[in-house]
């Protein structure tokens, strides 16, 4: 049998398959609209994010190979993408424009079946959520460089918004330009965090250029796409969106750069196993307050994952506090242990219990 003789009959029995995934595609799909006629009637919430975590799990489990385990979850996460929007199409605002990052985290969390708004700023997110007029919201909260995202923390003080999920994403930022040339380039623009991120790499490769702050990488990239002597440090995906060329990739100054992005909500999704509560507060100034804020954590061993302290606004000299855990406000020793917190604050706040997130 020649080659080509063989790799018809391959061919013919990969379309076979095709046509089996197709036909079961489809009856997954029956079951999802059935599961959304249900839901309806129960009056119950379209988006389950613990479901999603738990056909993950399942599958790479179960998976054993040669299909890598991270492809499947691609492979499922637009499945179960188009499989929602027949339940209910969801609406989704973020941090714009189009090709930033947090559109990124967005793409990777949701799938493509959403509809997508980008928002100017972090508030019109969250006005989006509390008036309806999107589903969710995604803001980020931290980047392992440049810290906590102040705005973001700053909304939850006032915003009865609640956290959902989180998306852990690794930031890669390249340079970019019309040319693809890194002679041409006089002026680089990026949001002032991408910047910061690789200052020490623009010091080294283009000491002489103007570096210019504006409000998001997607910009820096439509100013690059005017003029071959302006470059963006924003991600490879804008290059293809406003037709420019990569000068260099992985530009940024450390390795190991993640971010960390909020999905917010109306309400918190249900206990998983494996999750994170976040909470604010203020503590009264006694002394030894900061001993016994920790104090009912530390004798229930909770694990408190971050804390983060912002000046409270209007009060000089008093602080409000951002904090992360592990477990779930359900869990009986994490409720005990927000009851002991509360008993010392002069103000707190639960802002969700969500599965935590896996990096991208």
């Amino acid at each position: 049998m020649d080659d080509l003789k063989k790799i018809k009959e391959i061919r013919t029995k990969i379309d076979n398959i095709d046509d089996q995934i197709l036909e079961l595609l489809n009856k997954r799909a029956s079951l999802v609209i059935e599961v959304g006629k249900n839901k309806r009637e129960g009056k119950r919430e379209f988006y389950a994010p613990q479901r999603e975590k738990e056909i993950y799990q399942r599958l790479t489990m179960n998976n054993p190979g040669p299909f890598p385990s991270q492809a499947l979850k691609n492979v499922y996460r637009e499945i179960m993408s188009a499989s929602l929007s027949l339940e209910k199409p969801l609406k989704v605002a973020y941090l714009g424009p189009k090709a930033t990052f947090t559109h990124q985290a967005c793409m990777n969390y949701f799938g493509l079946s959403v509809e997508f708004i980008p928002e100017k700023d972090i508030a019109d997110v969250f006005n989006d959520v509390e008036r309806d007029k999107t589903d969710f919201g995604v803001v980020p909260i931290e980047n392992t460089t440049e810290g906590i995202v102040s705005h973001t923390i700053d909304m939850f003080v006032t915003s009865d918004i609640k956290i959902c999920a989180e998306i852990m994403m690794e930031i890669s930022l390249a340079l970019l330009n019309k040319t693809g040339r890194i002679e041409d380039i006089k002026n680089v623009y990026s949001h002032p965090n991408p910047i910061a991120q690789c200052r020490q790499w623009l010091k080294e490769h283009l000491p002489d250029a103007h570096v210019f702050d504006v409000s998001s990488t997607a910009t820096a990239a439509q100013i690059a796409s005017e003029d071959a002597a302006n470059a963006a440090i924003a991600s490879e995906v804008a290059a293809s969106l406003y037709d420019l060329q990569v000068v260099e990739r992985k530009i940024e100054d450390h390795t190991n750069n993640f971010t960390r992005f909020l999905v917010i909500g109306k309400k918190s999704p249900e206990r998983t196993g494996g999750d994170k509560t976040s909470v604010m507060f203020a503590i009264k100034d006694t002394p030894g307050a900061l001993y016994k804020m920790l104090k009912p954590f530390a004798d229930r061993r909770i694990n408190l994952t971050k804390i983060e302290s912002r000046p409270q606004k209007g009060k000089a000299w008093e602080y409000i506090f951002f904090a992360d855990m592990d477990g779930h406000v359900s869990d009986s020793k994490v409720s005990d242990a927000l009851k002991g917190l509360e008993a010392q604050c002069s103000f707190m706040k639960i802002l969700g219990s969500y599965p935590k997130g896996t990096v991208k």
